[in-house]
C-alpha cells in the first residue's frame, strides 16, 4: 500500500497509526537536515505527544540547504511527509507511522523559501541535524572557520545565503524588523556542547555581516544544549524491502534500535513542547550525559568500525561478535575511557557501557561499519581525541587510543587487508589518503595533520605509541596488532 494520508486507514492493524487530525496541525518547528536520525528521534518524540492530544501547534516543517535535499523533499511530499518507523529488536519487528512533519520547504539557491518559513512568527524553534562536521568549526582549535568559502559567500550575500546558518541569521533579521520575536536554535547533532557550538556559529556569522543584528540575537535568542541517542542505520534496499513485507510502500522508511534518549537543557526563548511527557529528560547537566554518550558510545563506534572496515566485516554487531575486536573494545573502554567519564543521575559509566555493548550487539539492527566509519575527520576529532587529551593530562594510559588512531590511519590508506578498495568515506578523503600513504613509511606524518590533532604530534607518550602501532599494523596486520595490545 502506497503510504499517504489517504491510505492510512487501509494499513494493517498491527501498524500503529497517527490518531490525531494531521490537517489540523499547525507548525511550530523548522527542522534543517531531514535525515533518518531526525525522523526516528525528534520527529518521533513530537509524534508521541500528538498521539496523547498534545503539541498540535508544534508540527515540523522540514528543510534542507543542499541540492541533494531535493530528493528527500520529493520523496516525503509524495507520501504527505509521513514516515514509517520500524523498530528492530532481535525478538520481533514492529512498525508505526509518524505524522508530526506536515511540509517541506522548497530547496532553492539563495534559500529564500527557508528564510521565509523561519520568519513566520509561528515558528518558535529551529532545529538542525547537519552532521558533526557541518558547523564550520576548526576541528583543532574549535574556533569558527570564517575563511570557509561558504561562509565567505554568506558574509558577502547575507540575503541569499548558502548555509543553514546564513539562512537563520537572515530569518532572524526579518523577524527583528517586523517585531516577530526570536526563536530558539537547537542542535540535535552529536557534539559536546552542541548548543554552545551552534550559538558560536550563528553569532560569529552575524557579527561579520550585521553586528547590530548579532547583538539582538545574543540578547534574545537561546541555544539549548542537548544529548541525542538512538542508533539509526541508513536506508537502502533492505530497509525498503522490510517495509514492503509489512505491507507498506514507503520510499524512505527508517529502521532503528529499540532504545532512545534525549536530554535537553530547558532554555527555549519562545516556548517549547512538553517533550518530557514523551520521555525526554530536561536537565541542567546535559554536558554530563553528553560526555558519557560521546566518549563511550560514539567513540566506541570508532574503536571497532575502522578495524571492521580493514577486516571486511560489514556490520557493527559482527564486529562485536569478533572475539579480538570485542576484547579490544572492552579493554580500551575500561582502562582508557571510563576513568575520564563521571556518573550522571541514575547512571554510572560502567552501567552505560554495558548498555552500549548490548545495543552494538543487536543483530537485528544491521548497522554497517561503513556508516559508522563515515566522516572520521569529524568523529575522531570530536569523539576520541578529547579522551586522549584527558589521559595525557593525567598521565593515564593512551596505548589503546593510539591504536584506535593508527587503525583509522591505516583504513584511510584506502584498501582493506584483503586488497579490496575502500570507497571514499569522508569529506576530506583525498587529503586523508595522501597523509595515510605518507604515514606508511613515516607514521608521524599522520599526526602532523594539525587541523585534527593540533599539538598531539608533540605529545610523546601518544605519538610514540601511535608510531609503534601503525608500524605493527602494516607489518603484521590489524588483528595481530590488536591482539598484542589486548595481551599486554
Amino acid at each position: 500500500m502506497r503510504l499517504s494520508n489517504a491510505t492510512l486507514n487501509q494499513l494493517d492493524d498491527a501498524i500503529d497509526l497517527p490518531r490525531y487530525d494531521r490537517s489540523a496541525l499547525k507548525p511550530g518547528i523548522v527542522h534543517i537536515g531531514v535525515g533518518n536520525f531526525h525522523r526516528a528521534h525528534q520527529s518521533w518524540y513530537l509524534h508521541r505527544l500528538m498521539q496523547a492530544g498534545l503539541a498540535h501547534d508544534w508540527a515540523i516543517i522540514g528543510a534542507g540547504v543542499r541540492p541533494y535535499d531535493m530528493t528527500m523533499r520529493d520523496k516525503l511530499l509524495a507520501q504527505d511527509c509521513l514516515t514509517t518507523l520500524i523498530e528492530l529488536d532481535p525478538s520481533k519487528v514492529s512498525a508505526e507511522i509518524v505524522g508530526s512533519m506536515i511540509d517541506y520547504v522548497p530547496v532553492e539557491e539563495g534559500n529564500g523559501p527557508l528564510i521565509a518559513a523561519m520568519s513566520d512568527s509561528r515558528i518558535r524553534i529551529v532545529s538542525l541535524t547537519v552532521t558533526e562536521g557541518g558547523y564550520f568549526i576548526d576541528p583543532a582549535s574549535k574556533d569558527f572557520d570564517a575563511d570557509h568559502p561558504d561562509i565567505q559567500h554568506d558574509i558577502a550575500n547575507p540575503l541569499r545565503p548558502r548555509t543553514a546558518f546564513g539562512a537563520i541569521v537572515a530569518a532572524l533579521g526579518q523577524r527583528r524588523a517586523k517585531a516577530a520575536g526570536p526563536f530558539a536554535v537547537q542542535s540535535c547533532d552529536n557534539l559536546e556542547g552542541n548548543g554552545a557550538v551552534v550559538k558560536q556559529t550563528v553569532l560569529s556569522l552575524a557579527r561579520l555581516s550585521d553586528p547590530e543584528l548579532a547583538r539582538w540575537i545574543e540578547e534574545t535568542c537561546t541555544f539549548p544544549n542537548s544529548m541525542v541517542d538512538c542508533i539509526v542505520p541508513a536506508t537502502g534496499p533492505n530497509e525498503i524491502s522490510l517495509a514492503r513485507k509489512l505491507g507498506l510502500d514507503d520510499a524512505v522508511p527508517v529502521t532503528h534500535e529499540n532504545f532512545r534518549e534525549w536530554v535537553i537543557e530547558d532554555d527555549f526563548c519562545a516556548g517549547r513542547p512538553a517533550l518530557d511527557q514523551a520521555g525526554a529528560i530536561f536537565s541542567d547537566d546535559v554536558h554530563g550525559y553528553e560526555a558519557m554518550k560521546i566518549r563511550i558510545l560514539n567513540a566506541g563506534h570508532q574503536f571497532i568500525a575502522n578495524a571492521g572496515e580493514l577486516l571486511s566485516i560489514e556490520d557493527v554487531s559482527d564486529c562485536m561478535e569478533h572475539a579480538t575486536l570485542r576484547r579490544f573494545f572492552d579493554k580500551v573502554q575500561h582502562e582508557e575511557v571510563l576513568p575520564h567519564v563521571r556518573p550522571v543521575p541514575g547512571r554510572t559509566p560502567s552501567r552505560y557501557l554495558e548498555l552500549v555493548a548490548r545495543r552494538f550487539s543487536n543483530t537485528a539492527v544491521g548497522d554497517t561499519t561503513r556508516r559508522i566509519a563515515f566522516d572520521g575527520s569529524s568523529r575522531h576529532t570530536g569523539f576520541v581525541l578529547p579522551t586522549i587529551r584527558d589521559g595525557l593530562s593525567s598521565a593515564a594510559p593512551v596505548e589503546g587510543l593510539a591504536l584506535v588512531e593508527a587503525l583509522w590511519a591505516r583504513m584511510c590508506e584506502g584498501t582493506r587487508e584483503d586488497g579490496s578498495a575502500i570507497e571514499p568515506n569522508d569529506p576530506y578523503w583525498d587529503d586523508l589518503v595522501s597523509a595515510a600513504k605518507t604515514a606508511r613509511e613515516r607514521p608521524r606524518a599522520w599526526l602532523e595533520q594539525s587541523q585534527y590533532y593540533g599539538d598531539l604530534v608533540d605529545a610523546e607518550p601518544f605519538a610514540n605509541a601511535f608510531d609503534r602501532w601503525l608500524q605493527a599494523i602494516w607489518s603484521q596486520g590489524s588483528v595481530a596488532a590488536i591482539e598484542r595490545y589486548t595481551a599486554g
